[in-house]
């Protein structure tokens, strides 16, 4: 069986949603092409195939529906870009004072000016494509200039008739030229869209004695079709300046010498040196100095971070005062900046369902409205007492009308500037189709410790049941025990006991999933964890209880704390407001579970649960939920499954954690609960905002067609319920990104 390829290109050039979906329909319906998108958003064309070369065919189909597009392969974009930053960063350090001779040796090569010849041909070859293309565009302008100034000309009347009606000729000549070129060429694959319309109705506009009508729906025309790709190139920009959290380069350590270079050159374990004002490039441990750090593009907080020597940093983190040097822990494509500029860019390839029902719908109103043009056209004149030449007019003006550019425009950059917003805040969401589903959820089940705590625990007492032990030898056997942990309760004992433990005396490890840890120590079975794992009698006090169990004697328990989030309160009555009903689910105890939820306001509480117990619960309220969503908020990392189960998953604090971004539907990068209100919030907006442009386009689009058929309307407002509302629905689509 042949595996499936994953390819993707950038359509450079498609400015037009409406042909985004063609194209995308036209691959689709090709049998060797799996799973197609073609996001209008970032211009990514992404599929799966069985095929090893694809290109070519590729640039057929794109070509034959859209001429001007250039398709270009992803990974040579990526390599043209890096080329430009390595040449970029080596001219800059060409300046400073480094020691050239040491770029000479050659278990140092990597600093080098050496330049792949292969990079060079295709550097120069996507610049040639780029000169080609501005050179295009500025030709188109000035054509279009020039076919204004001849309508101008012609409309000013100050020419004899036969030499106007020649001006008037040349002038559509002009204008027409790039709108009727592409119409011609579709034509022949028998494909129809707006060029084909909008010349159509030019030239029946001609025909009629409308020559002014027609020459002033071309220039319309053009005009906001050049304003609309500018606003849309500008709605990218705005959203690509929101996660300019990309590192451009990397400060390689090598003895005493520094080197700048791409962050994709630096391997585990090298040393970088990040001084004051830089970006941290990739993810690692600090080794050695100390700064603060603006974590602001990744968490949506302001607030510096300071850091020293052992401490974790994140790639994407800018250092605002002092300078480090880091132990790089991962490389660049497995970073934190790398995984959320993937997801970010990602996003839009799942569809929401409005989406989805939009490009549907898409289709079938072009031919509807078409059809009814044809009718106008046909039959007013035998209903009523118009002429042909008035009811062929109307007809013309339903051509123009039939565009659904507006509709299709809209939605898919509304998700696109509401999933930027999200992520300028430090909430990364996974698709349109999950920032759709926020705005429904009616229950919310949150796991307790770190979510709605901060889980930071404290050992606040330690009772002993066995007069043979002390206080410190049971902390102690705990202590052994945890010591193979990374739980917060792991951590607080651990801090507790206060010194390193020698791990070599401890043999036949077993961790027991939701009940503790058990290991042999000088041939002792040693038990640490919860009532289930030791089974004793409960322990009365408050309190996440840990017993520790020697052979068959439980010898005592250490009773830990954890502290409520300071916001949850307010978070909880707020969602509890909206009509949300919130649950905690816990695998602490009982008493502990309910004093919590008492205090933040949750009424349902569901303690003592092991991951499969969260996993049935949620299940079981998916299928009694009446309506909305079910969304389960958690650490994503014990609770994976419950987080691919539920209708949205959320995860807090998922900071450089793979596993929450694997598991759920949104991360939170900080465990603020904050930010599942605005996430909510974000979401009810961008659904707002998609509500206006649709009923703003097509209500125009409609009142344009009865005002038609009544004979109320001219040429002009059917170029204004195209482009003219295209454009102001893209400008509403930007309030999402300036929304505080």
């Amino acid at each position: 069986m042949s595996i499936l390829k994953k390819y993707e290109f950038i359509l450079e050039g498609l400015d037009c949603a409406n042909c985004a979906n063609k194209i995308q329909n036209k691959l689709a319906e090709n049998s060797n092409y799996k799973n197609v998108v073609v996001n209008f958003n970032t211009l990514k064309l992404s599929f799966e195939s069985e095929l090893e070369e694809v290109k070519e065919e590729i640039e057929k189909v794109v070509k034959s529906l859209e001429p001007e597009v250039e398709v270009i392969d992803l990974h040579d974009k990526n390599e043209n870009h890096e080329h430009h930053n390595d040449h970029d960063e080596k001219e800059h350090d060409h300046h400073k004072h480094h020691d050239h001779n040491h770029c000479d040796d050659k278990e140092h090569s990597h600093c080098s000016y050496n330049h792949d010849e292969h990079k060079h041909k295709e550097n120069k070859k996507h610049d040639k494509k780029k000169n080609k293309k501005a050179k295009k565009k500025n030709a188109n302008l000035i054509r279009l200039i020039c076919g204004i100034i001849l309508m101008v000309i012609a409309l000013s009347g100050i020419l004899p008739e036969k030499i106007n009606l020649v001006v008037i000729v040349f002038a559509y000549i002009i204008m027409l030229y790039r709108t009727s070129k592409n119409a011609l060429k579709l034509l022949k694959q028998k494909v129809i869209d707006e060029n084909f319309l909008i010349t159509i109705s030019c030239i029946g506009a001609f025909i009629i004695g409308e020559q002014f009508e027609g020459l002033m729906v071309i220039a319309l025309y053009e005009i906001g079709k050049i304003l609309e790709e500018k606003a849309i190139n500008n709605t990218r920009k705005s959203i690509a300046s929101l996660m300019d959290i990309r590192p451009e380069y990397a400060n390689l350590k090598h003895g005493n010498h520094e080197h700048r270079v791409n962050p994709n050159e630096v391997n585990i374990n090298d040393i970088i040196v990040v001084k004051q004002g830089e970006k941290v490039p990739l993810d690692g441990i600090v080794v050695s100095g100390n700064a603060n750090l603006n974590t602001a593009s990744l968490t949506g907080e302001s607030t510096l971070r300071e850091v020293k020597e052992n401490d974790k940093v994140l790639s994407g983190s800018i250092n605002e005062k002092g300078l480090i040097e880091i132990k790089v822990t991962e490389k660049y494509e497995n970073s934190t900046v790398s995984k959320i500029l993937e997801l970010v860019e990602n996003a839009t390839d799942k569809k929401a369902k409005t989406e989805t029902f939009v490009n549907k719908a898409s289709r079938i109103y072009t031919p509807i409205v078409l059809s009814l043009a044809a009718l106008v056209g046909i039959l007013l004149p035998i209903f009523t007492d118009i002429t042909y030449t008035e009811s062929i007019y109307r007809a013309l003006i339903f051509l123009v009308v039939s565009c659904p550019c507006a509709i299709v425009i809209s939605v898919p950059l509304s998700y696109f500037s509401g999933i930027g917003k999200a992520s300028k805040e430090g909430i990364l969401v996974k698709g349109s189709n999950y920032l759709d589903a926020i705005k429904d959820i009616k229950y919310i089940a949150l796991d307790k410790t770190g979510t709605l705590t901060k889980g930071k625990f404290e050992v606040e007492k330690i009772k002993v049941y066995d007069e043979k032990y002390t206080e410190d030898q049971i902390l102690e056997y705990a202590a052994f025990a945890e010591s193979f942990s990374n739980h917060p309760l792991a951590v607080a004992v651990l801090e507790k006991y206060g010194k390193v433990v020698n791990k070599d005396s401890i043999t036949d490890f077993e961790e027991i999933a939701g009940k503790g840890l058990s290991y042999k120590l000088d041939n002792l079975i040693i038990k640490v964890g919860n009532n289930d794992l030791v089974n004793c009698e409960e322990e009365k006090e408050i309190g996440t209880i840990i017993y520790v169990k020697i052979d068959e004697n439980v010898i005592g328990c250490l009773i830990l704390n954890d502290t409520i989030k300071p916001e949850a309160k307010d978070v909880i009555g707020n969602l509890n407001k909206l009509g949300i009903s919130t649950m905690m689910f816990t695998g602490d105890n009982l008493e502990v579970a309910k004093k919590v939820a008492t205090e933040i306001g949750i009424k349902e509480v569901k303690a003592e649960m092991l991951p499969t117990d969260k996993y049935n619960e949620i299940e079981k309220v998916i299928k009694n939920k009446i309506s909305g969503n079910v969304a389960f908020v958690g650490d994503g990392i014990n609770d994976s499954p419950v987080l691919a189960l539920a209708d949205v998953g959320i995860s807090m604090g998922g900071i450089g954690a793979s596993s929450a971004i694997e598991a759920s539907d949104i991360v939170i990068m900080t465990d603020n609960l904050k930010k599942i209100e605005q996430a909510i919030n974000i979401s009810k907006e961008t659904n707002k905002i998609i509500k206006q442009n649709l009923v703003f386009a097509i209500g125009i689009k409609v009142m344009v067609l009865i005002l038609t058929v009544l004979g109320l309307s001219q040429m002009w407002m059917a170029v204004f319920a195209d482009v003219g509302v295209t454009l102001i629905t893209i400008l509403n689509t930007l309030r999402i990104l300036k929304r505080k």
